[in-house]
């Protein structure tokens, strides 16, 4: 039997979806979607069928590591995603950020002259 994630996953990233992992994704592409509470970025990223749902802060961000603030500019960008506990209407809950220290990102692990790149078609979104 499926679960009820999985069921009502919808289009959008979640928190869970990460697996705890922090997968440096590629922005495919960035489009405005309307929501009852107002306009929001919608991130898209290659080779995954979920996309994020970007706040302020993300946006912000996202902005911060890529210099910045023309969407157009960020496709093609690679970021790394990560999850945080947030404050949200009085309980900690688990969040999607993205990171900021981007050009702290760790090298690629290199193996016998072989180098082996940071795989995030791992991550199941």
């Amino acid at each position: 039997m499926p679960k009820l994630n999985e069921v009502f996953s919808g289009g959008f990233l979640k928190a869970e979806d990460l697996g705890g992992k922090s997968p440096r994704v590629t922005i495919e592409r960035v489009e405005v979607k309307d929501f009852d509470d107002g306009k929001k970025l919608i991130i898209h990223f290659e080779g995954k069928d979920k996309a994020l749902v970007c706040n302020k802060t993300n946006a912000s961000i996202i902005e911060e590591v890529l210099g910045s603030d023309d969407t157009d500019v960020w496709e093609g960008k690679r970021i790394t995603l990560t999850t945080r506990k947030v404050e949200f209407q009085g309980k900690l809950v688990p969040a999607i950020r993205v990171v900021l220290e981007e050009s702290k990102a760790p090298a690629p692990v290199k193996s016998a002259d072989v180098e082996i790149p940071e795989d995030s078609d791992s991550i199941p979104f």
